[in-house]
């Protein structure tokens, strides 16, 4: 039955192989040109500078200028890497909904049924042969992203937590390959036509994939807040590079929220009105602070095992489900 699965589908395993080999073309020279630009400019020394809790004037220029030009000069990477973000469904379409929904809208699947090979252990080998290909693609893709995407991550001073940073790279591609693969085969049993089955695939994945993001992945932990003196850089003392913002604003003495969505710091004192007086501080009152609502940033790779272990457990429930319903398919 293995055999007959890989004879099945090596032609599908090849296109695949195809296109990760593309991939690989194209994502290893300009991984390296980036990472080369990156060392040649000193930007790891230059994020070290103008992060620190008093930039020296005389350094700060000229990083920040470096940090421009290699943004002027790979900003469109990010464009591209926007196409990388959709590999996951199309493994979930092209392996996932076709599994079952072609065999049963060709009718081949009256033969695979009949010939001594239970429904049941039909369909643990091939969708076991499928999840172990999806296993290996989103392994490979996301640990290739995770290296091509660091130096852009690093120059734009963009926490891992974005969406479009998070979304790409360490173990979510895993988690992400798997639910779209298990989400085309459930639907290919309870839908056994290819065109619904890929539209319930397309559907499903990306619905699940905006609503987890949007209403759960900030509450995977509890956030944390904190309180930030208007006198001063905003985000010191306390703020750690990397840190998701969840929300922020400025609350008076008091506690209470007076201007939702901002911050602000005294600046230097030559910009200041006569008399010295800090500006916020005249507008707000004495003793308003900046306020946010945030995870901290070492909380990255438990939010990524969070989440890729949301996207198993979903797969592993569908797989069941398809299981028991492909023994009522006619």
């Amino acid at each position: 039955m293995i055999w007959l699965t890989w004879r099945q589908h090596r032609r599908q395993a090849l296109f695949t192989l195809v296109a990760l080999l593309a991939l690989a073309a194209l994502m290893i020279p300009t991984g390296l040109m980036m990472r080369a630009s990156y060392a040649d400019k000193g930007l790891a020394e230059c994020l070290r500078v103008l992060n620190a809790v008093q930039p020296d004037p005389g350094r700060a220029g000229p990083c920040s200028r470096a940090l421009n030009q290699f943004a002027d000069q790979f900003n469109s990477m990010s464009l591209l890497g926007v196409l990388f973000l959709v590999l996951p469904l199309i493994v979930g379409l092209f392996w996932g909904a076709p599994l079952v929904a072609r065999e049963v809208e060709q009718g081949t699947h009256r033969f695979a049924w009949t010939q001594g090979i239970g429904r049941r252990q039909w369909a643990l080998v091939k969708f076991g042969f499928v999840a172990v290909v999806a296993v290996l693609v989103a392994v490979v893709y996301g640990l290739g992203m995770s290296w091509w995407v660091a130096p852009l991550t690093g120059a734009a001073q963009q926490n891992r937590f974005d969406v479009f940073f998070f979304d790409m790279q360490g173990v979510t591609p895993i988690g992400y390959t798997l639910f779209a693969v298990a989400l085309g085969i459930c639907a290919g049993v309870y839908w056994p036509r290819m065109m619904p089955a890929m539209a319930v695939t397309l559907g499903g994945f990306i619905g699940l994939r905006i609503l987890l993001t949007v209403l759960a992945r900030p509450h995977y932990l509890p956030l944390e807040t904190r309180a930030i003196p208007i006198e001063g850089t905003i985000g010191e003392p306390g703020g750690a590079s990397g840190d998701w913002i969840i929300d922020k604003g400025i609350r008076d003495a008091g506690g209470t929220m007076v201007l939702p969505g901002a911050q602000a710091a005294c600046g230097a004192e030559s910009a200041r009105p006569a008399g010295g007086r800090c500006p916020p501080l005249e507008e707000f009152g004495e003793g308003a602070y900046n306020w946010q609502l945030f995870q901290p940033a070492d909380r990255f790779w438990l939010f990524q095992g969070i989440e890729s272990g949301i996207f198993v457990a979903l797969a592993a429930v569908l797989l069941y489900l398809a299981v028991r319903r492909i023994r009522r398919v006619a």
